[in-house]
């Protein structure tokens, strides 16, 4: 008997993406992209700029719509999944506010959905602590590192208690220990609570270092090249990335582009 094979939790099929440009001429961003991704996955959508990444994140995401193919999360729309509060999501800036402390700041999306306030004080100190930030609850923005914001960032996203975690390349703008040390603590907070996570990346490393599957996209139009599994035992520590297994990896994900 065949082993039942459980449907994805995020399902994109033949997706096409079509822009105008500012002379009203069309631009393929992404062109039929399939991908389907199973519920506790880790996925890395890897490519460099202009090979549409960020613009399927945002169509997984009901931020926009495509052109042709079709989306469907939980069986659902991404709209009706978005409605039911099931993504959190993660920019490349936390774009927190000034005025309000980091509790302040998590508890925003809450204060919108109308959560009892009990339990958005016991939400609040759930993702601070699973974030590393409880001392700096009072904290403003303006006292926190850039690393620190970003995890302010993802545990507002974590607040709302999603079911999927899209997170656009919320590394990038961070110097290179603090982003190692962020990938970490990404990994340490996907192993406690089982989110599905959807990753965008320009970092072949950071995308072998992070992901079961990487989504190797090449630019113009954007497309699927390569779907590459990380066969790497987990949970994954740093001096994995000095073994002959993860330069293999690498150097894999690296030759599955297409023109660039």
């Amino acid at each position: 008997m065949s082993e039942k094979v459980n449907a994805p939790e995020i399902s994109v099929k033949n997706v096409s993406m079509v822009f105008s440009d500012s002379k009203g001429n069309p631009v393929q961003a992404l062109k039929n992209v399939s991908i389907d991704i199973q519920k506790g996955e880790f996925i890395s959508l890897l490519g460099p700029s202009g090979c549409g990444k960020s613009t399927l994140l945002r169509i997984v995401s009901d931020l926009l719509t495509p052109t042709s193919g079709e989306v469907t999360v939980c069986g659902k729309t991404p709209r009706e999944t978005r409605l039911e509060q099931k993504f959190g999501i993660v920019f490349q800036n936390p774009v927190l506010l000034d005025w309000r402390t980091v509790r302040k700041n998590i508890r925003l999306p809450l204060e919108m959905m109308k959560v009892p306030k009990e339990e958005q004080a016991s939400r609040i100190e759930q993702v601070l602590e699973l974030v590393g930030l409880k001392e700096f609850g009072n904290s403003y923005p303006g006292q926190l590192s850039g690393g620190m914001q970003q995890r302010v960032g993802i545990a507002r996203a974590l607040a709302i208690q999603p079911d999927i975690l899209l997170m656009d390349e919320p590394f990038s703008a961070l110097d290179e220990f603090t982003r190692e040390k962020l990938n970490d603590d990404v990994l340490s907070i996907w192993r406690k609570t089982n989110k599905t996570v959807l990753f965008v990346t320009h970092n072949i490393s950071e995308s072998v270092y992070m992901s079961d599957r990487i989504c190797v996209l090449s630019p113009h139009p954007g497309r699927l090249s390569a779907i590459v599994d990380v066969n790497l035992p987990r949970p994954r520590v740093p001096d994995m990335r000095g073994t002959p297994e993860f330069a293999a990896l690498v150097e894999k994900v690296r030759n599955s582009f297409e023109g660039i």
